[in-house]
């Protein structure tokens, strides 16, 4: 079995492992105790903080060890809000944000604040710019993912900190997928992390608030980890946490080669083994293990459990999956293709035999889930009609992904060069792979009509 879903959760570093075992016998005690075995414990915890901070770049004093990433954003992003209330209530986030912190605007705007979603590009980055214009005289905190969890793109982090820094706003960096590759660069205010992510134990979450940010943690006062989280410190954890934080850095400059490798190796052969595929994120500018694609008429979930079931563990923003019948917001905001989303995240270590056994895999399971949906197997051609008919109806009411886009695909050469289409539908995902669709075989997407029942999606045949 290979796992390609580091990205979810990395497989525990062996540092990792020796530490937590380690550290069992020596750490059980409360830190906050002054006999022996309290003072154990607390110096376990005090070098454990001074390695994580090393490796993130900061203070000690301004790093808290957390139960997970999640509670280290909410934590930030409240303690940030509340710390700057009487320079107002504006929130800037992008629209890519991991869920934990689109939730925690959400909630502020629950509350009666307000947020801004900054836009991205087709390959998931925000611009500078975009910050810039969204800055107010109101704005509190400003939010930008390091890298993003779904397509790997990293994102102008030192750029966007630059112009929240000339605008006096604190900028909280999400770090979670990039931080066992490196430091972040910037002049960032406060940053989370999570220690699951680069083959630390789960249940840890790091939460650094740089001096001279104004921060007033919320919850009821609590004396552990300078009152920023509350509960008795899970020490082996955040000693195993620091160690493989540590471990990882060390390696990193090989790994990330070795890696980027084999993920350029996905972005280059997948389209030539596949018919009808979207690789999705920046080609470039991308953390080195992830890599993530689209395929046209595929079930996203069917072709997760007949990867599953060939040997391959992968993970999918399509809509089509057990949890959501909608698309995953970070390819909704990028306006690319959702369906048949496959996203493989390569753990450190990764050999190169297994992408190779993926790359001769993939070509028979796409086309055996395509198969079972009745999709069409070429582009389709117009066939000679004594009279064709300049516009068609298709209706997809009721019928999931990736079916509205198979029934659209059979029947475009049905009518002439110049007739339309409408395509009704009342699946959320037809609004997103309609027009990616569209755009990947050169006709025209005409837009969105209401209708008794769904939508319409009218589409011009160009060719």
């Amino acid at each position: 079995m290979s796992y390609f879903d580091a990205a979810s959760a990395a497989p525990l570093h062996p540092v990792a492992r020796q530490a937590l075992q380690a550290s069992l016998d020596e750490g059980w005690a409360d830190p906050a105790r002054l006999y022996r075995e309290g003072r154990r414990a607390r110096l376990l915890l005090d070098a454990a903080r001074e390695a994580a901070a090393d490796a993130v770049g900061c203070r000690p004093d301004e790093l808290t060890f957390t139960t997970s990433g999640t509670r280290a954003v909410h934590s930030g992003i409240a303690g940030a809000l509340a710390g700057r209330r009487r320079v107002g209530g504006h929130l800037i986030v992008s629209a890519v944000e991991h869920s934990s912190v689109l939730h925690s605007a959400e909630l502020h705007e629950a509350s009666g604040g307000t947020a801004t979603r900054i836009p991205v590009d087709r390959t998931g980055r925000v611009s500078p710019s975009a910050y810039a214009e969204a800055l107010r005289a109101d704005t509190a905190l400003a939010c930008l993912q390091s890298a993003n969890h779904e397509v790997g793109t990293e994102q102008p982090v030192a750029e966007v900190a630059q112009v929240c820094r000339g605008a006096g706003v604190p900028l909280l960096v999400d770090a979670a997928q990039s931080l066992g590759w490196g430091r972040v660069e910037g002049d960032w205010s406060l940053l989370t992390a999570s220690a699951h992510k680069w083959g630390g134990p789960s249940g840890v979450g790091l939460l650094v608030v740089r001096k001279g940010t104004r921060f007033a943690p919320q919850g009821p006062a609590d004396e552990r980890e300078s009152g920023r989280a509350a509960g008795f410190e899970n020490i082996p954890a955040i000693v195993a946490a620091a160690a493989s934080l540590r471990a990882v850095h060390a390696e990193a400059a090989r790994e990330a080669a070795r890696l980027r490798e084999l993920t350029e190796r996905i972005r280059l052969r997948v389209p030539g083994l596949v018919p009808d595929v979207e690789v999705v994120g920046d080609p470039v500018r991308r953390l080195p293990g992830i890599v993530t694609f689209s395929c046209l008429y595929v079930d996203g979930e069917t072709l997760l459990h007949e990867l599953d079931r060939v040997g391959f563990s992968v993970s999918s923003g399509s809509s089509c999956t057990s949890s959501t019948l909608t698309p995953s917001h970070v390819l909704k905001a990028m306006g690319v293709l959702s369906e048949g989303n496959v996203r493989v995240s390569l753990p450190p270590g990764t050999p190169e035999d297994e992408v190779e056994r993926f790359l001769a895999a993939l070509p028979g399971t796409v086309a055996a889930v395509r198969e079972k949906l009745g999709a069409p197997t070429s582009r389709p051609v117009a066939e000679e009609a004594a009279a064709p008919v300049d516009s068609l109806v298709v209706d997809a009411l009721g019928r999931r992904c990736p079916i509205p886009v198979i029934e659209l695909a059979k029947v475009i050469g049905d009518v002439p060069v110049g007739g339309t289409v409408r395509v009704l539908a009342d699946d959320e995902a037809a609004r997103l792979d309609i027009p990616a669709w569209c755009e990947m075989r050169g006709q025209e997407y005409v837009g969105e009509e209401p209708a008794d029942h769904g939508s319409a999606y009218v589409v011009r045949r160009l060719s």
